[in-house]
């Protein structure tokens, strides 16, 4: 999903973490700590501002290359999901989440930073996928919370049927759904775009996320929430991923339309617009090698962004504090401008 030639696999972050820090402000147990003794010098032994722009990797890194899907194991600099850095604080406690694509990425991040804030945890991945997808197990674990690791292909409709009974029937109910999982593979001209590829590229990220969200509605009550990645593609598009940006379009058309039709309900939808995020689709075919050595350097933070720095969206969209937060777009991309 990614800036123009860039793209990063699933409004802006600072709304969204503005929605977030209204919410708590406004809450009672807020305005008793302003006025509790200590404050000041609670505040005082706060962690110290970091400055964005230098806080991770920036280019130029290492040519390197992947057969899709592409590990994160494998990416150097290994990409940062939160695995040490996330803290999480009780937000979701309870919860039951879904999400596709969960073995690395964007993806990994969040279900990492849901499992730290009290959900179990149900991820889909490929089966090549598996040395990632047990990192997550663990991680998960770690955390006292449920983790549930169901491999398989989301380009078919039956499965993505099993894939929702299963993660149903193994966390006892569904309260989130993060549809996250993509396919990005750059083709510089249209006349090399083959018909095999556009249509691999729209049964992994729109047939999917059609599929799976309507097989998990019926498990899914007031006060659920479903995420769905979108990309900066979906309004700025590469001239390079012409299918993959299209894909990216119609899941943010969805997601308001979703919204629209589910909020009597009582089930919010939203989508989240990445720019160029550190991720194995990128050297697995969503960058040309050449250009993944620069990759994030256009940006006005000069660098890409890590999944880490996603996780504290989804996980805001997953929890009551946006509880009027719906058929919303929130982009992360750096600085270019969003949707």
């Amino acid at each position: 999903m990614t800036p123009k030639n860039f793209d990063t696999s699933r409004r802006s972050v600072v709304g969204g973490l503005a929605t977030g820090l209204v919410a708590a402000v406004g809450s009672p147990a807020f305005a008793q700590q302003a006025a509790a003794p200590g404050a000041a010098g609670a505040a005082a032994t706060a962690s110290p501002l970091r400055n964005p722009a230098t806080e991770y990797p920036r280019p130029p890194f290492a040519k390197q290359e992947q057969e899709w899907p592409g590990l994160a194991g494998r990416m150097d600099p290994r990409p940062d999901h939160g695995e040490t850095s996330y803290k999480g604080s009780g937000r979701l406690a309870g919860r039951r989440a879904l999400l596709t694509g969960g073995d690395s990425g964007i993806g990994r991040a969040a279900a990492i930073a849901f499992a730290r804030e009290g959900a179990d945890v149900a991820f889909n991945y490929l089966p090549a996928e598996e040395p990632d997808a047990r990192e997550v197990v663990e991680l998960i674990r770690a955390e006292g919370r449920k983790a549930v690791p169901l491999p398989g292909d989301i380009r078919d409709e039956a499965f993505c049927g099993r894939l929702v009974a299963d993660a149903v029937r193994e966390l006892g109910g569904l309260d989130i759904l993060v549809n996250n999982a993509a396919k990005q593979h750059t083709v510089p001209r249209l006349a090399d775009l083959t018909t095999e590829q556009f249509d691999q590229t729209f049964k992994t990220n729109v047939y999917a996320m059609f599929w799976i969200t309507k097989a998990a509605l019926p498990h899914l009550a007031a006060g659920a929430s479903i995420i769905n990645t979108s990309s900066v593609n979906a309004y700025d598009p590469s001239e390079t991923l012409l299918d993959y940006a299209a894909t990216k379009a119609a899941i943010m058309n969805f997601t308001k339309g979703l919204a629209k039709q589910l909020a009597k309900d009582g089930i919010r939808v939203n989508a989240v617009a990445p720019g160029p995020f550190w991720t194995p689709l990128q050297p697995s075919g969503g960058q040309p090698p050449e250009k993944l050595v620069e990759f994030g350097g256009d940006t006005p933070i000069g660098r890409p962004g890590q999944p880490a720095e996603l996780a504290p969206v989804y996980v805001l969209l997953a929890s009551q504090e946006a509880s009027y937060v719906t058929g919303q777009v929130y982009g992360a991309v750096g600085g270019r401008g969003g949707p």
